[in-house]
């Protein structure tokens, strides 16, 4: 299975109408003053207008709407609104190429999903050849531990975006039946053209020496 964390390098309208009812003539026939003024003032608003009612979404109904396209965007691994670019002396990078809202569901850090066991043994593999990269994002979910490992070449956005303390994206955990998918949302408002970024969170010794760019 797959999800999408952040890397870590060494180891988420209203339209309401009214009908206004209307009576007889104001001169009818046989017309008791007293008794259309006592009449009148038993009557309810209700018995001249329609009750409105309101076709305003609830923020549970929003919510749940939102995480509906979520679902749907993970599950067919749409990935638009941004492209890769090679930058000279740090490599590969993936800009936006429209504007993205702040707390806008950006991309899926897209991967192997593995429990620890797993994700340990192919640490230790990885470490074995130095030219190969480690993109294994390490979380909690369900007081499990589990790892998203995205090292494996693919042509997915989520897996090239570039460390930074002050970056403009932020992880976080996208359940969809019970099977928890990394995603990066927008942490504040993205414009057109900048290069998206997230906090690695590694702050280890060992992966500070490896990567000295982790301390930015």
């Amino acid at each position: 299975m797959e999800g999408t964390p952040p890397k870590a390098p060494s180891k988420m309208t209203i339209k309401a109408t009214a009908t206004r009812k209307t009576g007889g003539g104001r001169n009818g026939p046989n017309r008791n003053c007293s008794s259309v003024g006592r009449n009148f003032q038993n009557r309810k608003v209700t018995d001249y207008y329609h009750i409105r009612r309101s076709s305003r979404k609830s923020k549970t109904e929003l919510k749940c709407e939102q995480k509906k396209l979520i679902d749907e965007l993970i599950t067919n691994g749409t990935e638009e609104g941004m492209k890769v670019r090679e930058i000279e002396g740090k490599g590969r990078a993936v800009f936006a190429t429209r504007c993205f809202q702040k707390g806008e569901y950006v991309v899926e850090y897209h991967g192997d999903l593995l429990q620890i066991t797993d994700a340990k043994q192919r640490e230790a593999e990885y470490a074995q050849n130095p030219a190969t990269g480690c993109y294994m994002y390490y979380f909690q979910y369900l007081c499990k531990t589990y790892c998203v490992d995205a090292t494996k070449e693919t042509e997915r956005f989520g897996r090239l975006i570039n460390h930074s303390k002050n970056g403009n994206c932020q992880t976080k955990l996208h359940d969809i039946n019970g099977v928890p998918h990394l995603i990066l949302v927008a942490s504040r408002n993205i414009d057109e053209g900048e290069e998206l970024l997230y906090d690695y969170g590694d702050r280890s010794k060992a992966s500070i020496a490896a990567h000295p760019w982790l301390k930015y």
